[in-house]
């Protein structure tokens, strides 16, 4: 049995973990970490756990943990968790960080994008970035993985083998993505007032969201090259979800089963990734409350582009899904335990 820590069990990403968790038959919670809610009882932060986890949340001490637990999930705000790993603990425990404290290699990226000085630049090269599609070898040997963002996953995992068997051009992908307001986290902010978002849309992050180096950094691996993208994320009125349409020029002619054929390649024998019938366009109801990320693509002969589609539930398999699939993976496990849960319809 796994004896699995939390910090940041209190956030929304975090809460998924320990439901997910509820359903893992090698895991058991022993930590529920949390600032904000120390010596609460946790079923009274999470009413939908009543009667099912039966434990007070803790602190954040991450040195008291890494004797306590074999893994550490840390769902917390950017810097928390760079800020506490060392050494002697990674000896002790395997981290799986949720936050973009380890996503990407170049610390003088991150510090420019994220505004904030990295407390542990030395564990940068030696973090595996958990896209476990992608990344499958390098995370089952891993001691501390970056858990890939929700935006990043889902473009990434549209776009990976276009870019990866040099179908479309490098500096030409656009990415126009859409999300629920769960992905911004579970603190107060106005913006995110019922009366804000409800009955609006709205573009936010223009030109400096943060996910975009992380999506040009992973796609640059692929392309052998760097990889420069046009990322607009969006904010909608809804609990969860991730949507992103994609666009990229294509460098020679293809016809759609030629595509198809290269999809099936890399993603056909995925559990998670469903690669729709061809008349089908990715719909995040139909991925909600699931680990699954939905994709398709459409041809556009009249321009040379190709639109590529994809949906999934950004607290699941854009967050925590994603991170006991790491898991799973780190400690040798099937690597769908826990997570085939049916997408949640309506």
């Amino acid at each position: 049995m796994i004896k699995v820590g939390i910090i940041g069990a209190t956030g929304y990403a975090g809460q998924e973990i320990v439901r997910i968790l509820q359903g893992h038959k090698n895991a058991e919670i022993v930590w529920y970490g949390s600032r904000s809610y120390i010596d609460k009882r946790y079923s009274a932060v999470f009413g939908n756990l009543f009667q099912i986890v039966d434990a007070q949340c803790l602190d954040d001490n991450m040195e008291v943990l890494a004797e306590a637990a074999d893994v550490i999930f840390t769902a917390t705000p950017q810097g928390l968790c760079g800020s506490l790993v060392n050494e002697e603990i990674l000896e002790k425990v395997k981290i799986i960080d949720l936050s973009a404290d380890f996503r990407i290699k170049d610390v003088s990226v991150y510090e420019e994008w994220y505004g904030i000085r990295h407390k542990s630049p030395q564990f940068l090269e030696e973090a595996v970035y958990g896209l476990c599609e992608i990344n499958r070898e390098q995370v089952r040997g891993a001691r501390l993985v970056a858990n890939p963002g929700c935006y990043t996953t889902c473009s990434i995992l549209s776009f990976y083998p276009l870019v990866k068997e040099g179908l479309i051009t490098p500096d030409s992908i656009i990415i126009d993505a859409k999300s629920g307001t769960s992905g911004a986290g579970r603190g107060a902010k106005v913006n995110n007032l019922f009366c804000e978002v409800n009955e609006n849309m709205k573009a936010y992050g223009v030109l400096t969201h943060r996910h975009t180096p992380e999506i040009e950094e992973q796609l640059g691996y692929a392309a052998g090259t760097d990889v420069k993208v046009i990322f607009t994320p969006h904010l909608v009125p809804m609990n969860r979800g991730i949507l992103v349409t994609g666009y990229g020029a294509l460098t020679r002619p293809v016809t759609y089963e030629a595509v198809r054929e290269i999809y099936d390649r890399y993603y056909g024998e995925e559990r998670f990734i469903r690669l729709l019938d061809p008349d089908m366009c990715p719909e995040t109801r139909w991925v909600e409350g699931s680990n699954y990320v939905d994709i398709n693509f459409k041809i556009d002969e009249r321009t040379g582009r190709i639109i590529v589609m994809g949906a999934l539930d950004n607290i699941v398999k854009g967050a925590a899904g994603q991170a006991v699939q790491n898991m799973n993976l780190m400690f040798g496990l099937p690597e769908t335990e826990g997570l085939e849960m049916v997408p949640m319809f309506p």
